[in-house]
C-alpha cells in the first residue's frame, strides 16, 4: 500500500538555527512554499518546518522539538561527511559505527540538530 516517504514535519524552537543546520551543515536546499512555509529538500523528499507554538493545522497530537531520531543516507563517502561536520564545527556524538539499515548494512555517525533531535548520517555498505 505505501510506496515511499514524501515528507516529514520537524517542529523547532529556533527556525534560523534549524535552517542553518539543515542547509549549511547537511547541505539541504531551503524551499519556501504555500504562505511562507519553509522546507528542507534533499533528493525526492523534504522536511517541512513548524515552529513550536505556531504550527500549521493539522499537526501532530503533541508536536515537540527534539523528539525525532532520523537516519539519512549520504550522497558522499562517510569520511567526507565527517570532514564536513568538522569543518562546520558540528560535533559528532557517536561513530563511525556499523548499523543495520532498511535495505543494507550501513556505517554511521550521529549528531544532534539545534533542537537535540538525533540525526544519523550513513553510507551503505556492500
Amino acid at each position: 500500500m505505501i510506496d515511499h516517504l514524501d515528507h516529514l514535519v520537524l517542529t523547532c524552537v529556533d527556525p534560523a538555527a534549524t535552517t542553518h543546520f539543515y542547509t549549511e551543515v547537511l547541505g539541504m536546499q531551503l524551499e519556501t512554499f504555500g504562505q511562507g512555509r519553509l522546507a528542507f529538500r534533499f533528493g525526492n523528499q523534504k522536511i517541512n518546518l513548524h515552529v513550536r507554538g505556531s504550527e500549521f493545522e493539522p499537526k501532530a497530537h503533541v508536536p515537540v522539538p527534539g523528539a525525532l531520531d532520523l537516519c539519512f543516507i549520504a550522497s558522499i563517502p562517510l569520511e567526507q561527511v565527517i570532514e564536513r561536520l568538522r569543518d562546520k564545527g558540528w560535533p559528532i556524538v557517536e561513530g563511525p559505527v556499523a548499523r543495520t539499515g532498511a535495505t543494507h548494512p550501513i556505517r554511521s555517525v550521529y549528531v544532534r540538530d539545534p533542537d537535540l533531535n538525533l540525526i544519523e548520517i550513513a553510507e551503505l555498505q556492500a
